[in-house]
């Protein structure tokens, strides 16, 4: 891939600034403005903040790149690579002062994506995949990133919302949540950095864009796992999109989802 340090040492610059711009409105009671006319779907300066922040290193290092941003939407470039960014995946979880949410940044070349971050500013966490990377890079040290083999059995399944998405969407997720050994709910971004770091086996979620699994996208498949949406086609588009550990994962997963019966 064209330019692969300038866009790892680029993405670490970002990265950088999103931390500085957010963690001031950490745990401060901070306002936030909804998205939606019913229900709740935050947004906060914090959000605004950091992808400005990251706008800003962009404009300074790779000007010629183009944008999608959760927040400020699209800027045409003319390199044929695009940065992905959503500046707080979770914004509910910062809300609450929980720690799982996350910083994501990733780049697609107009076919795939190439690279991509999960960072989290307050543990100090930042999950890195691609162009040659997996690790995960913490106060702690540097520690690679590897997925770990289990069967379904034995399995630790992750998603963020109870409900996952439709009815019939939540119906297909717990006929695979129904054979696993261990459910967990409520990590955004973070349940795929855990994956990446071999600590879980699986997230399915639904309803997503595709700034929420660009930068968590690149990081697990890094780390040797195989992220899809639910027919088994790519899942960077965001939507219906499972993350396994390992390909017989995947597919005894993609059959529950899918109803499909030995």
């Amino acid at each position: 891939m064209q330019d692969a340090q300038d866009i790892i040492n680029a993405a670490h610059q970002m990265a950088d600034a999103a931390r500085a711009a957010i963690l001031p409105f950490f745990r401060t009671g901070l306002a936030a403005d909804n998205k939606w006319q019913t229900g709740f779907d935050p947004v906060t300066e914090a959000d605004r903040a950091a992808e400005r922040a990251m706008r800003e290193v962009l404009a300074r290092l790779r000007p010629n790149d183009a944008i999608l941003g959760e927040e400020y939407g699209a800027t045409e470039g003319t390199t044929g690579l695009t940065w992905i960014l959503d500046p707080i995946d979770g914004t509910r979880a910062f809300l609450c002062g929980a720690a799982s949410w996350g910083v994501l940044i990733g780049v697609s070349d107009g076919q795939d994506i190439r690279y991509g971050l999960i960072d989290q500013p307050y543990t100090r966490e930042r999950f890195e995949g691609g162009l040659g990377r997996a690790r995960l890079v913490s106060d702690s040290g540097e520690f690679a990133l590897a997925v770990r083999k289990v069967d379904l059995a034995q399995a630790t399944l992750l998603t963020t919302y109870p409900e996952v998405g439709t009815p019939a969407e939540a119906e297909a997720f717990h006929r695979v949540s129904g054979q696993v050994r261990l459910t967990r709910y409520g990590l955004d971004c973070y349940a795929y950095g855990l994956l990446a770091l071999g600590q879980v086996d699986l997230v399915i979620e639904a309803g997503l864009q595709s700034y929420d699994i660009a930068g968590p996208l690149a990081v697990v498949r890094a780390a040797g796992g195989i992220v899809t949406d639910w027919r088994g086609g790519p899942a960077h588009h965001g939507g219906q999109v499972i993350a396994a550990a390992s390909a017989e994962l995947h597919r005894a997963a993609l059959d529950l989802l899918n109803g499909v019966t030995a």
